[in-house]
């Protein structure tokens, strides 16, 4: 069930990187090169470059491959999921505080079934997150900080992830940017309406909760790697099991991202598109529908 939150949750949603730890990313790779795919799309009149992006990443892994450095200075336009300016973090406390907490006669643990409580425990004293603030949070919310605690100790963080450094390097250089969603359409995706989908889901990922490091690592390799075939297995495969997730992170997304990148690509300008990546492996990855869709892809 890692896989469903960490995995699936961390490629696929860029609201994650958000709520997660900032850290200072240094100005000099100093370490790791990592060779992600990219595709290359031509239109009626624009041209579209897609990159996957991994939301967090350790602080010395240097992805700027000489293929990504051409499509970025020939870019103009570049787009992402969801905005993560300081209005849309904004936004994103607003909805937490107002959809992440328990009333105040519950507590999460209370809420638990028995056989999943030392699990808990246990994913709570690993996090070294203060125990009675989880216990006031929703299953969601906790989850999701009981997961970032433990990727702050990895020295991963968000403010390294893909899509954190080219949105910073495009306002940098006064690029024009776009967004496929927004800050509510992504937090509908993490807050389930269903209370009781919710604590089945916290509790069935509580185990792996222990060593989140054993779901990131992995990813984050098939990615530097370039392995489409191995991230479909990581994320997407993994995302079979639950159907209903699946269609709600992954399918249906797609499925409204493709019609406006045909809108971009009667455009004349280059767009360069950073998603989780996630999105573009599989027979029912972007670049997977805009082939189906009659356009020439260029990429793996």
């Amino acid at each position: 069930m890692i896989k469903k939150i960490a995995l699936a949750i961390l490629a696929l949603l860029a609201t994650l990187s958000l709520a997660g730890a900032q850290t200072v990313r240094p100005s000099v790779p100093t370490g790791n090169f990592a060779h992600p795919a990219l595709w290359h799309i031509r239109g009626e009149a624009g041209q579209v470059y897609l990159l996957g992006a991994v939301h967090v990443l350790p602080p010395n892994i240097e992805w700027h491959t000489p293929a990504i450095r051409i499509a970025l200075s020939r870019a103009d336009v570049f787009v992402f999921e969801v905005p993560e300016d300081a209005s849309a973090v904004s936004e994103l406390h607003a909805l937490i505080q107002k959809n992440g907490f328990l009333p105040p006669d519950q507590k999460l643990r209370d809420l638990l079934h028995e056989k999943f409580r030392d699990d808990y425990d246990a994913a709570v004293k690993s996090s070294g997150l203060d125990a009675a603030g989880v216990e006031r949070e929703r299953p969601w919310l906790a989850g999701i900080q009981l997961m970032f605690a433990q990727i702050n100790k990895l020295h991963y963080a968000s403010s390294n992830g893909v899509d954190s450094v080219l949105m910073e390097d495009a306002v940098r250089h006064h690029k024009s940017i776009r967004y496929f969603e927004t800050i509510a359409d992504q937090f509908a995706l993490l807050a389930p309406e269903d209370r009781d989908l919710e604590l089945e889901e916290f509790e069935s990922g509580l185990a792996d909760l222990r060593d989140v490091s054993a779901g990131i690592r992995p990813m984050v390799t098939a990615w530097a790697n370039g392995d489409q075939a191995k991230l479909d297995e990581l994320i997407n495969g993994d995302l079979d099991q639950f159907p209903k997730a699946r269609k709600l992170l992954l399918d249906d997304r797609n499925l409204r991202w493709v019609p406006q990148i045909e809108a971009m690509l009667k455009e004349k300008h280059v767009f360069f598109i950073t998603v989780g990546a996630g999105h573009l492996t599989g027979p029912k990855g972007v670049p997977a529908l805009l082939r189906r869709a009659g356009y020439q892809v260029d990429g793996p």
